[in-house]
Order: structure tokens, then C-alpha cells, then sequence
């Protein structure tokens, strides 16, 4: 039995001791735990769960106050919400519904929110702050590193930032939710499942509409990466992230094969935790962003750095990312250490986030219209083969592209990779087709060898 079904078996043995009468209990499907002094306490999922009992023909629940609100969000259901057991009773006889104090003791825990707290998570876990604004005019420069960024929005491909500490890796990864278009309705209720089912869905906030932005240490357990646990699996990172942003920073200092479990869910969009108690299917479609040092003492490269580090202790550490992973990561920027100049000239025409981000929602609206007769919506979800043959470039636009496939600098998933970032660049610069100078860029942002060709996007 588990604590979600309790107060479904109260009313059973009530029906059965004749307290109440059976045929009150018919289609009547009742959510939540009741506690030893017979309150009603709230419990997760009950989002997902409302949406399985309208699945399976009811139209009547019965949930704990504190989740009418999430319950609500489920059209065509008549949500009823108790605070006790007494007033369960008194509905379901027709009796005058008694009151119930609803607020805790001073300086005590209130017991009502007992089950929503999973053990290694707090409320708002995965969930964009609502306290600060984060604005990419914030950032000082790194021109390159802002336009991959609104790329990446865009298209939503992955993107990996290398760069000494200092050059503003984490200012950027911690922009990029704000560039992202709202969340749809399908993708809200989506989102605020994965929440509710974690216990992290903040009290008063029964819908989330912005995408998610999750940022786990670099310390993070598989379980807590992935999903499990014991007992029942619960949501991981790449879950709290769906439709969202999942920030993996300090990269090389993760464990390895930690980092490359992120492999399955980045190509099939969900992922799959068995455990004795049972197995869960989880949605796991999210925007990865890396961000990564050059060597361990983070000097590498850098003008004056005094790195010290051996060539074969840099080969270890840039090789805990391995190459399978890498392979599926679209954008690769070298940060670069800030310019004094540039550092002066802080906001002195540095775009705002809400100016790149109707750039983004701009080229979103160009591929959807694209895509309009099929599954997919932006360009990363396209599959190569569709994308080759379906959607031409300009003539000659994927000859450097070919040139590098053969002399083995590019994979044939990378030039898949490299045409899906072409056209998103064609999208926010409004073109209908990527041209040379798009595929070009796309090819300097996934190999790292500079072709000489600099594409710009509109209002850049």
C-alpha cells in the first residue's frame, strides 16, 4: 500500500463497516494520505495521477487541499479538495462540513506538507529563480560565445563552453533559460508532472510555465543524474530539466561514467530507471550546456597563464569528456579571458535578453512553419536523413563540409549536426536556405578550426 492510497483504504473500510454508503465510493477516485489524526496530507504526482484517472474514464477526484490547484489543471475533472477525513465524511453524507485548522503551530513544521518532501531536494529544485533576473547584457564581451548561445536557443542544440575560470562560462550558461520561448500548454503540464512526482513543485505554483534550469554539482550521483533511487525511481537532473536547461558545469570533474549516461536520454528524449520496486519511463528532452576548464589548474592556453600542467596530464583531463558524449554536442566555444576594454564598455550596447530572445521566438516561428507537416519543430529534432533530402542548401554550401567528412575531422552524425546548426543561423539571419557562409560557421563551431567566414544573425 503506499501513503497516496490511504485514504482511498479509509473510505473502503468505512463503506464496508456501513459508515458510508458503497455506491457514494463508485467513480469516485480519492488521492492522498491520511495521517494519524486524520488529516489529509498532500502527496507527489498527483498531476500525473489526475491524468491517469481521466485516462481511465473518471471524472471525480478527490485530493488534498493544498493540491486542488494542481488538480484543476486537468480539463473535464470535477476535483473536490478535503482537509480531513471528517470532511470527506460529511460530504459524502450530506452532513455539515466541519473546520479544520489549516495552520501549523508557531516555529513548528506544518505536518500537511510531510509528503511532499523528498529526502536530497528542496522546493524549486530545477525550477528558474523568480527572485533575479539574469540579463545577457550583464556579459562583457564574448561576442562569439552570445551568438552561439542565441544558436543554441534557437535550435535548441547543445552547446559546450571551454575557457579559463574567470571568462564568464557560467554568466552565459545561466542566461540561456531566458532566451528560450515560454513553455506551450502541452509543455507545461508536461514540465509540472516531472515536478509534482519529485516533490519539488513550490506550494502556490500549481503550473510551470517557464522552462526549467537545473544545475547539478559536479559531484552528482547517477541516481541523482539520471533518476532511481530506492524503492520507487524517482525524476533525476535530466527529468527536472525537461524543456529546459540542464547546466552541467566544472565538466571534466565529473565522474566519467556518470557524464555518459547523459548519452541515452540526449538521443531518445527520455529515460528509463528500473528498480526492484518497479520501472518508470521518465521525459527527459532538455538543452545541455557544458562548461569546462582547459586543463586542471585552468590556465592552459592563456596569454601569461603559467600553466604547469604536463601535456599528458591536459590529454587525461580533456579526455574524462569522452568522445561518444561530445559527439552529440553541437556548439564548442572557446571563452576567451574578458578584454579591460571590453570590461569598461560593460552595457554600452550590449543586447538585452529580451532583445535576442524575439530573435529566437523570431526563428523559432520560421522552423515550426517549416516543419509544420511533421513531428518536429525545431531544427535539432530533424533527423539527417530527412534533413539531406527533404530541405536542400544553397548549391556548393556543403562543400568544406563533404571535404572534412572525408579527411575524417567530421563524423557522419557531426555533418548531420553541422546542417541542423546551419539552418538555424539561415533562421535567424531569415533566409530560406543556409548558404555557404552558415554552413561554414557551423563548421568552425563544431570542429574549432576557424574557416574564415563569420555569419551574422539579424540585429547582430
Amino acid at each position: 500500500m503506499t501513503p497516496d492510497s490511504t485514504l482511498a483504504v479509509a473510505c473502503a473500510v468505512l463503506g464496508a463497516a456501513e459508515r458510508l454508503d458503497p455506491r457514494e465510493l463508485t467513480d469516485l477516485m480519492m488521492i492522498g494520505e491520511l495521517g494519524l489524526d486524520g488529516r489529509v496530507r498532500p502527496v507527489r504526482g498527483v498531476l500525473p495521477a489526475v491524468l491517469a484517472a481521466a485516462d481511465a474514464g473518471y471524472r471525480q477526484v478527490v485530493v488534498p487541499e493544498r493540491t486542488v490547484a494542481e488538480a484543476s489543471l486537468v480539463p473535464g475533472i470535477s476535483v473536490l479538495g478535503v482537509r480531513s477525513l471528517r470532511q470527506l465524511i460529511a460530504v459524502l453524507t450530506d452532513e455539515p462540513v466541519p473546520e479544520e485548522d489549516d495552520t501549523p503551530g508557531e516555529g513548528r513544521p506544518d505536518p500537511l506538507l510531510a509528503g511532499l518532501i523528498v529526502p536530497g531536494t528542496g522546493i524549486g529544485a530545477g525550477l528558474p529563480p523568480g527572485d533575479r533576473t539574469l540579463d545577457l547584457s550583464d556579459v562583457a564581451g564574448q561576442h562569439t560565445a552570445r551568438r552561439a548561445l542565441e544558436v543554441a536557443a534557437a535550435g535548441r542544440h547543445h552547446i559546450f563552453f571551454k575557457g579559463p575560470p574567470g571568462a564568464g562560462k557560467t554568466m552565459l550558461a545561466e542566461r540561456l533559460p531566458g532566451l528560450l520561448p515560454p513553455l506551450s500548454p502541452k509543455e507545461s503540464l508536461e514540465v509540472t508532472a516531472v515536478h509534482s512526482v519529485a516533490g519539488t513543485l513550490p506550494p502556490g505554483q500549481p503550473l510551470v510555465d517557464r522552462p526549467p534550469y537545473c544545475a547539478p554539482h559536479h559531484s552528482a550521483t547517477m541516481a541523482s543524474l539520471v533518476g532511481g533511487g530506492s524503492g520507487l525511481p524517482r525524476p533525476g537532473a535530466v527529468s527536472l530539466a525537461h524543456h529546459g536547461v540542464l547546466f552541467v558545469d566544472e565538466a571534466a570533474e565529473c565522474n566519467a561514467r556518470v557524464l555518459d549516461a547523459l548519452r541515452q536520454p540526449l538521443e531518445s528524449g527520455h529515460v528509463v530507471v528500473a528498480r526492484a520496486a518497479g520501472m518508470m519511463r521518465l521525459p527527459a528532452r532538455f538543452l545541455l550546456a557544458l562548461a569546462a576548464n582547459p586543463c586542471p589548474c585552468g590556465r592552459h592556453g592563456t596569454i601569461g597563464g603559467g600553466c604547469e600542467c604536463r601535456p599528458s596530464t591536459i590529454r587525461r583531463y580533456r579526455a574524462r569528456l569522452s568522445g561518444p558524449l561530445m559527439d552529440r554536442v553541437d556548439l564548442r566555444i572557446a571563452v576567451e579571458p574578458v578584454a579591460r576594454s571590453e570590461l569598461i564598455a560593460l552595457g554600452r550596447g550590449a543586447e538585452s535578453t529580451a532583445t535576442v530572445a524575439e530573435r529566437v521566438r523570431a526563428a523559432r516561428e520560421r522552423s515550426a512553419a517549416r516543419f509544420a507537416e511533421t513531428p518536429w519543430r525545431t531544427n535539432s529534432e530533424v533527423p539527417g536523413h530527412e534533413l539531406r533530402t527533404r530541405w536542400q542548401v544553397h548549391p556548393g554550401a556543403l562543400a568544406q563540409a563533404e571535404r572534412d567528412l572525408e579527411c575524417g575531422l567530421l563524423t557522419a552524425r557531426g555533418l548531420d549536426r553541422v546542417l541542423r546548426v546551419a539552418w538555424t543561423a539561415a533562421d535567424l539571419a531569415g533566409r530560406d536556405r543556409p548558404t555557404t557562409e552558415d554552413v561554414n560557421w557551423a563548421l568552425e563551431l563544431r570542429t574549432g578550426v576557424r574557416r574564415g567566414a563569420v555569419t551574422a544573425t539579424a540585429g547582430a
